[in-house]
Parts: C-alpha cells; structure tokens; sequence
C-alpha cells in the first residue's frame, strides 16, 4: 500500500491556510485542456517491462534525430560538435552529480572547477565577476530583471522585441507574482533592430533595458548607444547571450557597456537532447555582486596557508533568511557547467576564435546560396552564424514540406510568433560547424521546391 500520511481534515487545513477551497484551485493557472482527468485510457492498465520497451522504442523512431538529417534549427539552441573527451570528463565519479557541493572540505575539485568555470564565463561575457551557473538562460533572463529591481528600486523594463519569445513568456509568468511591468514588443522583419525604440522608451521608472545579442533574428547591434542612453536615467543594460560562439569573434557586451549579462551555454559542452537540460550563464560589474541571485565559489588558503576554494556568496532562500534571499533557485546545472568549463577549456582562445570563424564563413556562404533562390530574401545585413530569410510562402508549412524531405530546414517565425501575419514568412536558419556541403545542397534543392 501506498503511506498516505494526510487525513481529509489535514488537507483541509492546508487548504484553509492558503486560502484555496479546493485542491484543483491549486491548478487554475493550467488550461483545462491540459489538465488529466481520471486515468490516461490510451494507455493499457498493465504490460510486461518487455512490452514497454518496445512500444516506448517504437515511438523513439518517430524523432528526427539531429545527427542523422540536415540540420538548420537554432533560436536558442544549436548543434555543434561535442569532443569525446567532454563526456568522458565529466562521468568520472569524482565530478559524476548535477548538484551543489555543501560541504567544501571535501568538494574541493568540484569547487575548482565551479571557479574556473566562473572565471571562464566573465572573460566570455566581458564582465568582472560569474556566478557558478543557473538553471537556463530564460530563468537567468528573468533573474537579471529581478536584480535590477533590487538595484534600483523601479519595476519597469523594457524588452527589446528581439529578446527570444520563450525567454518573454517566462518573464511575463515570473513578473505576475512581483509587480513588474515588462514592455515586450514583436520584432519587424527588416534588418534593422529597435535600437531607437529602446532608447526613446527609457525613463526615470525604468529599471533595466533588456537586449537579446544577437537578437532573435540574428541581427547583431551595437550596444553601447543603449547602455549609455539606459544610464543616462539611471536605468541597467541587461544583455542576452544564446549562442556564446558567437562571442569567439564579435564584442563581447561587457565591453559594451552591458550591467548584466546573462545567457544560454547550452552551445558549449552540451548536446541538444531534445530539450535539456542546459546551463544558464550569469555575470555582472564587481559592485553588483551582492545582488547577484544563485551562488559564488571562491579561492582562499586554508590554516596551513594551502590553497583551498569556498562557497564566498550564496545568497538563496536555503542559507538565509527567505526576506533577504536574492533569489529562489535552488542549485546550479553542475554537470552542464562542468561540460561547459572542459569543451571551453580544450578549446582555449585561439579554438574559440578558429570555431566562431568557420560558424561565420558556412552561415555566410549558406545565406548567399539561399538569397540567390527566386523570391528568397536575406533580412539580414549583419548575423554571426545565424539569420533571417523571407520566403515567398509561408514559413511553417514550408518547414514541414522540408521534414518530409528529411531535412530539419530552419524555424519559422509562424511558430515563435503564432498569429503574427507580417512574420509568417519568416525562416530562421543556424548553420554551424557541423553543416555539411550535401546538406546545404539538400537544403537549397528543397527551399527551391517548396517555395515554387
């Protein structure tokens, strides 16, 4: 049997308590149409552990696999070629567990590499001091936004409208229980960014500027216009890193005047996995570390004067008092941050520099192959290895035209933005190192079918 601790009195209790009079008004957040009602009746009551396995096998098949086809698909997660030695690193036993070390005396490794991964993310990223990772770069999105609530004590922000539309939506659920006002706009299918909009919308209740870079067409802005203008008022520049390749060969935006600047590292180290998990990036200006959510790993020396490494800030509502806690999350993506830290480690600089410049050159070459294409048009006039065309047709059946071809073509903006009718025609298009030649003649043959 099953150990039901609660009684119906208990439960109601708990119920009172949180003002609720029922247990599925817990759930009125989630559409009824999603909500499960009884049991699954498509699925048997009970099978054999055989049985399962190969009905869960059969519906595995029905995946495309990234490795196996033609692979265009980017916005916010990109397949690039992972070293053998990364994974082999990161299974051994002494660094084998995605959590946080509590007890550093006998963390030390781990604790090192927490270090040298934050050192690593703040030279990528261009700013003084990491934190040792967060859970993704939509979550580290929203945390930059809280942190600059607390720095400046406004609730305004303003989103530039070529933030990713997930990392949107996760903002806008997030600012529902704090009070923030987030204005979000839907990107123009031009080449030029909002830029202006940005800065002619900063005011004195402006807490922080929010700027994806590149942005989610790809497009590449100079930032430094928009920090200045941002401080000018007092406001932050928060900066939104997806692709952090893309940072072997362009500015970095703490250079640019970036006050945080957060991001996916989901590009080095870690493979796609249909999903996850991933690692968030956080970074910001030494002044700022206070208010920095998640948590800090420090180098120090010991009693004997050895050198040792710590926990210097956790600043979570598990190691103080909940009111005083810059933020909820609960860990950091260790594993995913160690990958990060050994393929970026066995990169070094130069093999950073050398992979953003094949990414470039095969994006670039790809782009003059498709804009040559009858009623294809680049929107783009700056990208690093990811960009914009505007097809004849619409965008999302074309999309699905190309999977039955067996090609993984691109992302249209149909999807990212449904309802929108001037972005239908969008198709976003990431080509990285592992691009073939056959596959951008697969995908120039089947863009030429489909948009005939």
């Amino acid at each position: 049997m099953r150990y039901l601790p609660l009684s119906d009195d208990d439960r109601s209790q708990m119920l009172a308590a949180v003002g609720a009079d029922a247990i599925d008004d817990l759930f009125v957040d989630i559409p009824e149409g999603a909500r499960l009602d009884g049991v699954i009746r498509e699925l048997p009551m009970h099978a054999s552990e055989l049985s399962v396995e190969r009905q869960l096998a059969a519906m595995a098949r029905k995946n495309m696999v990234a490795g196996e086809v033609p692979f265009f698909l980017g916005c916010g997660a990109y397949k690039h070629h992972i070293p053998a030695s990364v994974d082999h690193i990161i299974q051994r036993g002494e660094f084998l567990t995605a959590y946080t070390p509590y007890q550093p005396e006998i963390a030390q490794g781990t604790l090192q590499v927490l270090f040298e991964f934050q050192t690593q993310v703040a030279r990528l990223l261009g700013c003084d001091v990491a934190n040792a990772s967060m859970y993704d770069g939509s979550t580290a999105c929203w945390e930059a936004i809280g942190m600059a609530r607390r720095i400046t004590r406004r609730t305004k922000a303003i989103l530039s409208s070529g933030l990713h539309p997930h990392y949107v939506s996760v903002c806008n659920t997030m600012a529902k229980f704090t009070g923030d006002v987030l204005e979000t706009a839907v990107p123009d299918l031009t080449a030029e960014t909002d830029a202006q909009r940005l800065i002619d919308a900063i005011d004195d209740q402006t807490s922080a500027v929010v700027v994806q870079y590149p942005d989610i067409l790809g497009r590449i802005t100079d930032l430094a216009p928009i920090a200045e203008a941002a401080h000018a008022k007092g406001a932050l520049l928060i900066a939104v890193v997806t692709e952090p390749v893309a940072l072997g060969l362009i500015k970095s935006p703490g250079e640019m005047g970036a006050d945080i600047v957060v991001g996916e590292g989901q590009s080095i180290g870690v493979g796609l996995q249909f999903g996850g998990p991933y690692v968030g990036l956080f970074a910001t200006r030494e002044k700022y570390v206070r208010q920095m959510p998640g948590r800090l790993a420090g180098e120090t020396v010991d009693a004997t004067g050895k050198r040792g490494f710590v926990l210097t800030l956790s600043t979570r509502e598990q190691h103080i008092r909940r009111e005083k806690a810059t933020s909820n999350i609960c860990t950091n993506s260790g594993l995913c941050a160690l990958a990060f830290s050994v393929h970026l480690t066995l990169l070094g600089q130069a093999g950073l520099r050398q992979l953003a410049e094949v990414n470039h050159s095969r994006a670039a070459n790809v782009a003059r192959r498709l804009s040559s294409l009858p009623g294809v048009d680049l929107v783009n006039d700056s990208f690093f290895n990811e960009f914009t065309v505007r097809l004849p047709v619409e965008a999302r059946p074309a999309v699905h035209a190309l999977v039955e071809r067996g090609i993984l073509g691109g992302v249209s903006l149909g999807r990212l933005y449904p309802g929108a009718q001037a972005l239908a025609n969008g198709l976003v298009i990431a080509v990285t190192e592992t691009v073939t030649d056959a596959d951008i003649d697969a995908l120039e043959a089947g863009l030429k079918e489909v948009c005939a």
